[in-house]
């Protein structure tokens, strides 16, 4: 079938992106689903910095390729081998597809599967198959989902099927901002109520830290953010203190009210100051967590001797630690009972012409969450 899709043809391009285009709204050839695979239709994708990464050449994939990885969308077919999902189904897309056998997977941490990453980086479903093309031309999927599209074909084990009663549109948010954000907090971190925690970078899945921090008990939850409207929104959101990041005494502001520093620091902003900046407002035996994709030549001096005369830790979190079959549904149980506002991270709902314009925003630090609604 033909489909219409964002088309990624070239690495590096330069803002505005609303001039230059990096994303080329095109009609593709979109082929049947193989075994173990489901053909779906988009509900709504997200637009989130693991994309503006790829475009700008942060993080180099295989192109041509169709971008977008955080998505919701419905099953329309399945192909052989398929057996937990039928047309109809509603499902939350997730860009690790986990194989169930690898060594990670079997030790229960699908979020670092093997042949799930080695798919991801040369740009094929977990089969290993391309199922997009441009006439004779392959297309590569972005991290086997490739969500800003109208329709795509992927991996069963990229799908997680939603039970519960939750917008459509705002069921898409769960599949990267809400497991990534929530998850560094509730499973690599885990947090416990009473503790203090700091949230650097208020992005999608720097709010969704805030949120967990504060659905998890944490009795100081402080926001860092260059922009003093998400300041704004973080404080509306269950923050206690905040501080853009461009005060030089942004550090000591924070240790003098946390009274030494946070038990846990968040750095959700993707920027090796702000790595610096976690690392210095962590307490004496505390622990720093980042899940940002950084580029991969960027480094980050640290002070060594610090890691052993303050018991100090220093941890990476990828999709929020998570098993996705087990948490997404958890996460949407706490959106529905009310701990986990994510309704109120929520932009612009774009068209799929408009994404370019999106992803201006996004660069700028203007958004959280817009997406795409198709």
């Amino acid at each position: 079938m033909k489909t219409r899709a964002a088309v990624l043809h070239t690495l590096d391009m330069k803002t505005p992106f609303a001039n230059s285009k990096p994303l080329k709204i095109e009609e593709i050839e979109l082929d049947e689903p193989g075994m173990g695979e489901v053909l779906v239709k988009m509900t709504a994708a997200g637009l989130c910095h693991s994309d503006l990464s790829v475009i700008t050449g942060v993080r180099p994939r295989p192109v041509p390729m169709a971008l977008g990885h955080e998505a919701s969308a419905t099953v329309m077919k399945v192909g052989d081998g398929v057996v937990n999902l039928k047309p109809g189904d509603r499902v939350v897309l997730v860009f690790v597809p986990s194989c169930g056998n690898c060594m990670p997977c079997m030790e229960g941490r699908p979020a670092l599967c093997e042949p799930g990453a080695e798919a991801n980086g040369k740009g094929t479903l977990l089969s290993g198959a391309r199922r997009l093309h441009l006439g004779q031309q392959a297309v590569n999927h972005h991290v086997g989902v490739s969500a800003f599209a109208e329709h795509a074909v992927v991996s069963q084990r990229s799908c997680v099927k939603i039970e519960q009663d939750i917008d459509p549109v705002e069921s898409a948010l769960f599949g990267c901002a809400v497991l990534t954000g929530v998850g560094a907090v509730v499973n690599t971190a885990k947090v416990q109520p009473g503790q203090t925690a700091a949230v650097i970078g208020l992005g999608g899945v720097g709010m969704c830290s805030l949120l967990g921090a504060v659905a998890s008990g944490a009795v100081e939850v402080i926001a860092v953010d260059l922009n003093d409207e998400k300041l704004k929104a973080a404080r509306d959101l269950g923050a206690t203190f905040t501080v853009n990041a461009r005060d030089p005494d942004a550090a000591a502001k924070v240790r003098e009210y946390t009274k030494g520093g946070v038990d846990f620091a968040f750095e959700m902003a993707g920027v090796t100051p702000a790595m610096e900046l976690a690392y210095r407002i962590t307490k004496r035996g505390g622990t720093t967590v980042t899940a940002s994709l950084f580029h991969p030549q960027h480094t980050w001096p640290i002070q060594q001797v610090s890691l052993v005369a303050e018991e100090r830790t220093v941890k990476g979190s990828y999709i929020g630690s998570c098993i996705p079959s087990r948490d997404i549904p958890r996460y949407i149980g706490l959106y529905l009972r009310g701990k986990l506002p994510i309704n109120k991270l929520l932009g612009e709902r774009l068209k799929l012409d408009d994404i370019n314009r999106g992803f201006d925003k996004l660069d700028a630090g203007e958004s959280m969450r817009d997406l795409v609604v198709f």
